[in-house]
């Protein structure tokens, strides 16, 4: 069988809950797990965390959810998009989901829906990322009509940071303060921190906190912390070397010749590629561990296999074990170097057999 596989070690991901947990000083934490949970497997992951007691998923559309729901998952589960048709709403009350509203027409939709149930409703406000959420001048007028309608329970209020990883931009305390304007005086816990506001704005807090990308060991800010330090890789990306040659000073590698050999090169073939979701464009030099020592990618990524130099590592070879981002190198080390990023390379892993680990 070919030799590509990604672990996922829930042991990590429920030390990386807890730590976002902690950071929003025990208040109510709802797991992000929407796109299989960052290519780590949304059931796996789910149930994971309900052992670990999460307070909330979160997911991006009604179809996460239902999965997790056939598969046992009793945790509150949150549509963070909310709903994308008003004919999604009794499947909603069905699975007993809780969901964002974000638009006019939503409001308009669950006004003119009748049902017994109680809804959980997450009211969003655009504070200024200007993607989803009602205006500040919508956004009280919207409150006081959800809050007279018999169908409507205890609301959440929330809003999303569009530059929190950005520790220098005054944009993250400026939309603090406008999401603070247009709730002040409304009923309704509150939800504003995602992964970037939890390790970097510790003076930006909510009753509610999203852990995202930290919930998987990357770090989302461009600098390093004592809170970042504590964040433990969930997957490892592996394979296996199953060829190698020897070629000459002045030799290529790879489509378009992108490396060529200064001296004489020691060359091992990978069985991993682009397909798989590494970065096609991986620069020469990408670091790589190859039976737990320092290795580089060396030529164009291909769609099913890459290759590395061996030339310097005398025990490796056929069978060696190559791992292409874990704890060595980190998924937010690797990113950047190949121009994405550290959201973007677990969400395209395919094809990879996935192994959980403690499970």
């Amino acid at each position: 069988m070919r030799p590509a596989r990604a672990l996922i070690d829930l042991d990590a991901l429920r030390s990386n809950y807890r730590l976002a947990r902690e950071l929003g000083g025990g208040r109510k934490t709802l797991a992000a797990i929407k796109a299989d949970a960052y290519g780590h497997g949304a059931v796996a992951c789910a149930r994971a965390l309900q052992d670990e007691a999460a307070d909330a998923f979160g997911v991006a559309c009604i179809e996460e959810a239902l999965e997790l729901r056939e598969a046992g998952i009793t945790t509150p589960i949150v549509l963070l998009e909310g709903f994308f048709d008003a004919d999604e709403l009794p499947l909603i009350v069905q699975h007993d989901l809780w969901f964002a509203v974000a638009a006019p027409w939503q409001v308009d939709a669950v006004a003119a829906f009748q049902t017994t149930a109680t809804l959980s409703i997450w009211l969003k406000l655009d504070s200024g990322m200007h993607r989803l959420g009602l205006s500040p001048a919508d956004f009280r007028a919207a409150h006081a009509r959800l809050c007279a309608l018999p169908q409507v329970g205890p609301m959440v209020l929330m809003s999303h940071m569009a530059r929190a990883d950005e520790l220098d931009s005054p944009r993250t305390r400026e939309q603090a303060a406008i999401f603070a304007a247009a709730i002040d005086g409304l009923a309704g816990e509150t939800s504003l921190c995602n992964s970037p506001a939890l390790l970097g704005w510790p003076d930006v807090r909510s009753d509610w906190v999203r852990p995202g990308l930290m919930l998987y060991g990357a770090n989302p800010l461009p600098v390093a912390s004592m809170a970042t330090e504590r964040l433990r890789p969930v997957m490892t990306m592996e394979s296996k070397i199953f060829a190698e040659r020897w070629i000459e000073a002045g030799e290529p590698v790879g489509y378009g010749a992108r490396f060529v050999a200064e001296e004489r090169t020691r060359v091992g073939v990978v069985a991993l590629g682009y397909a798989d979701g590494y970065p096609q464009f991986a620069p020469n030099g990408t670091p790589v561990q190859i039976d737990g020592q320092p290795g580089r990618v060396i030529g164009r990524v291909s769609m099913d296999m890459l290759t590395v130099d061996l030339t310097d590592l005398p025990q490796a070879g056929i069978g060696s074990t190559v791992t292409l981002w874990g704890a060595s190198p980190r998924l937010d080390v690797l990113a950047p170097l190949c121009g994405v990023s550290a959201y973007q390379l677990p969400c395209g892993v395919k094809r990879v057999p996935r192994r959980f680990l403690h499970a």
